[in-house]
């Protein structure tokens, strides 16, 4: 299993998905500042990853919570990757911790907002059916990725994931 796939479920769609053209408007929520949207947009990743520490990959009513947080490839990609591991019998070990969290583009009044973050992944695990792991063992133990956030008013605080993908640039992780 390639670092990328792996990535994919910890982080969920770090190979990098694009949001294709909505066929009808999407309801969208206006933000009166920058710190207003980052914070929302930030308080949508940091659900999206409590909800992933979550997943039992045994119990697809646990993939629910995930899913609520993305939209568009994101969400295809999300349900994906989750139903191929529990397909396959994986097991999900350990939890992923947010270690840092900046916005890169948070301009008011825009339908979409991107966080840079680093995201430590060291103590999670991947089993196969027969225990064993699956995890790259070239992975970093800290991913550093960039999550653009489309503006949704449906959502429950204004955002949802619309794409993760690895970067290279950008704040470094410590």
């Amino acid at each position: 299993m390639t670092a990328a796939v792996l990535s994919g479920m910890l982080v969920l769609g770090l190979a990098g998905c694009t949001q294709p053209e909505p066929a009808e408007p999407t309801p969208t929520t206006a933000f009166s500042s920058d710190e207003e949207a980052f914070a929302a947009a930030e308080e949508t990743y940091r659900a999206y990853v409590d909800a992933l520490n979550q997943v039992d990959l045994s119990d697809p009513e646990t993939f629910e919570a995930v899913y609520g947080w993305t939209t568009g490839e994101a969400n295809a990609s999300d349900r994906k990757t989750l139903s191929g591991f529990h397909a396959d019998g994986v097991t999900l070990r350990g939890s992923s911790v947010i270690t840092l969290l900046e916005p890169i583009d948070a301009a008011s009044g825009s339908e979409e907002v991107t966080l840079a973050a680093c995201v430590d992944v060291a103590t999670v695990d991947l089993l196969d059916a027969e225990g064993r792991s699956i995890v790259d063992s070239g992975r970093p133990d800290v991913q550093r990725t960039t999550i653009t956030l489309s503006a949704d008013s449906s959502a429950p605080v204004g955002f949802l994931i619309s794409d993760i993908a690895a970067r290279e640039d950008g704040p470094r992780c410590n």
